[in-house]
């Protein structure tokens, strides 16, 4: 998303961002984190999250791993200072810092396991961010990358057509910010033609069996209270009918007969030994 010049706006996208990750982090990280365990990562792995946010999955890795060192990388300051001071108690051996995940100021070969969650659908060329990822990871290293596909979203039943919703909304973004709404479904050929071995795709079901309806409605509410408004402007909808999609969605989760699904791609691989 980009940043708004009105200061009161830009201030109540961050908070919509501050809400939007803790929501999504606490719905994926009990099935993720069954993931990273089943890696067998080295019990002193060095770890990169590329891109954090603010730092929700990053401390949760820190906790899990407790020998490991861990760095933390986002574009925004406001996310790493976030990150610094909710964070602070794991310090040293987990660091924050501002850096581009286009360009990372780190050496080649240097992680064990990459990490890099919610973020490929918001850059234009993510292409230009997974070789970075791959570059400053070790041979026979993990790349572990969360890549949301927002056509794996559904709710039944609901008043609007929110497939045709998303559908419009996707088309919205694609062509205003010039990037992939659909990233999560060809990451797996991104890392294959570049030579990630022993490829693996899993889905994260956040969904009203696996976890709690209260969650779910957090998630969509803060995307509402965030996006909305730039979803109207970016897919010509009117303010109005851009937050009727997200309502009906938050409507469908609250209706106990009503079901609901966000299915979320996380790629994993290996670099290969002997590569650079």
């Amino acid at each position: 998303m980009t940043a708004d010049r009105n200061p009161q706006k830009q201030h109540m996208a961050d908070e919509s961002m501050v809400r939007t990750l803790a929501a999504q982090t606490e719905a994926i990280w009990p099935q993720e984190r069954e993931l990273i365990i089943a890696y067998g990562l080295p019990a002193d792995a060095k770890i990169l999250d590329a891109g954090c946010g603010t730092g929700e999955f990053t401390w949760r890795c820190a906790e899990l791993l407790p020998h490991t060192r861990i760095l933390g990388i986002d574009v925004l300051p406001q996310q790493v200072e976030y990150a610094r001071r909710h964070h602070a108690r794991f310090a040293p051996r987990l660091e924050f810092h501002q850096g581009d995940a286009f360009a990372l100021e780190l050496p080649d070969n240097g992680f064990d396991f990459v990490a890099c969650r919610h973020m490929l659908q918001t850059v234009p060329e993510p292409e230009r961010v997974i070789a970075e990822l791959i570059r400053v990871t070790r041979p026979g290293g993990r790349l572990h990358l969360l890549a949301e596909d927002y056509g794996m979203i559904h709710a039944y039943p609901t008043h609007l057509d929110l497939d045709a919703f998303w559908d419009l909304a996707m088309a919205g973004f694609a062509g205003a910010m010039h990037v992939d709404p659909r990233i999560g479904r060809r990451t797996w050929s991104e890392l294959h033609r570049r030579g990630i071995r022993n490829l693996a795709v899993h889905y994260i079901i956040v969904d009203t069996l696996r976890v709690s309806r209260d969650i779910l409605v957090r998630i969509f509410k803060s995307w509402a209270d965030g996006y909305a408004a730039t979803v109207a402007e970016m897919a010509g909808m009117s303010p109005a009918d851009a937050r009727a999609g997200f309502d009906q969605m938050v409507a469908c989760i609250r209706d106990p007969l009503g079901y609901a699904v966000w299915q979320v791609p996380i790629v994993t691989g290996l670099k290969p030994a002997g590569s650079s």
